[in-house]
């Protein structure tokens, strides 16, 4: 599969990105250290040569993780990307969030994109991955208590200084871009997007292409509802963020279902599975520069990267996305 580049940067990337949030254990219901770290393996021999991660995911132990499995392997030869602006160990910030850590303690989660907390984040993940560098370094969430001017300056600062390679942003709006923008050209947006939630389709998908921004996209399987393995029977284990979300009721899970047998015929003809062709369709919209697939083994990672394996043609991509129209409207 043929690498693309990452808006106006230098970076190229696998349409599939291996996304480690779930290793990270947090919202997940913890996680199996080995067993992660198999599926970050699988990943990148199977051809994914980027990984993303976060602060926050697990509380630092995601990065922590990451840089495990990358030890004997060359640096330039894995692209790192992570984020800033959601902190778990501070009192500034905005929209406070009771969370509880990786050992059950409680905590409030802040958004936090204050230059100076930037800056200090940024020295935190450079250490728990033990690299010089981040080749992709993004604000998580706009944090309302800081303008978007400040937090972009501290982004500048830090890759004049060689510590990031790239700036990007996460969960951003259009408003929100521009004012970025207006400070310095950002690579990269990371929003959400499935064949159940197509928000950004209206506005900032279309400014992203205007503009030369790459877009990475979260959540393209809805956190592994439209792999068809999580049906109407299925119960979450204690501490698993799902059972709460509102495509995972009982009732959308049996839409999502409906919705996938349409395409049966699709995955078939390609020797795919359900999420292959998903996760496949997410990747060749227009606009859309790759897609964050997390794993929690190497099976996962293995069958996740085989999305990379074959093409739909543009009739099968329409067949696909009407084939979801119903539950998306839905879902809304």
């Amino acid at each position: 599969m043929k690498l693309r580049q990452l808006g106006n940067s230098d970076i190229k990337v696998t349409p599939v990105i291996f996304g480690a949030w779930a290793i990270g254990g947090w919202m997940w219901g913890g996680t199996e250290e080995n067993e992660s770290m198999d599926a970050i393996h699988a990943s990148l021999d199977c051809g994914v040569n980027a990984i993303d991660t976060a602060a926050i995911y697990g509380m630092g132990y995601s990065e922590e993780l990451v840089e495990k499995a990358l030890r004997g392997r060359k640096r330039d030869s894995v692209v790192i990307a992570t984020k800033c602006g959601m902190r778990w160990d501070g009192e500034e910030g905005s929209n406070p969030w009771p969370q509880k850590n990786n050992e059950g303690e409680d905590v409030i989660v802040r958004r936090n994109a204050k230059p100076d907390s930037i800056l200090y984040e940024c020295e935190q993940s450079l250490k728990r991955l033990k690299t010089d560098y981040i080749d992709l370094y993004q604000i998580h969430w706009p944090d309302t208590t800081t303008p978007v001017e400040e937090s972009l300056k501290a982004m500048v600062k830090l890759k004049e200084q060689g510590k990031i390679r790239a700036i990007g942003v996460c969960n951003y709006d259009v408003k929100w871009l521009k004012g970025a923008e207006s400070v310095t050209h950002v690579q990269s947006l990371q929003p959400p997007y499935s064949l159940i939630s197509r928000g950004i389709e209206v506005e900032i998908l279309p400014y992203c292409r205007e503009n030369g921004l790459g877009v990475i996209v979260y959540s393209p399987m809805e956190r592994g509802l439209l792999t068809g393995k999580v049906g109407p029977e299925r119960e979450f284990a204690p501490g698993d963020h799902r059972a709460a979300l509102k495509f995972f009721k009982v009732e959308n899970r049996k839409r999502v279902q409906t919705a996938l047998e349409k395409i049966r015929p699709i995955a078939d003809k390609h020797d795919a599975t359900f999420a292959q062709v998903v996760i496949n369709w997410t990747f060749s919209e227009p606009g859309i520069t790759a897609a964050l697939v997390g794993a929690r083994n190497r099976e996962q990672a293995e069958q996740n990267a085989k999305a990379m394996s074959f093409e739909l043609t543009e009739a099968e991509r329409a067949e696909i996305r009407a084939a979801f129209d119903g539950p998306s409207a839905a879902m809304a």
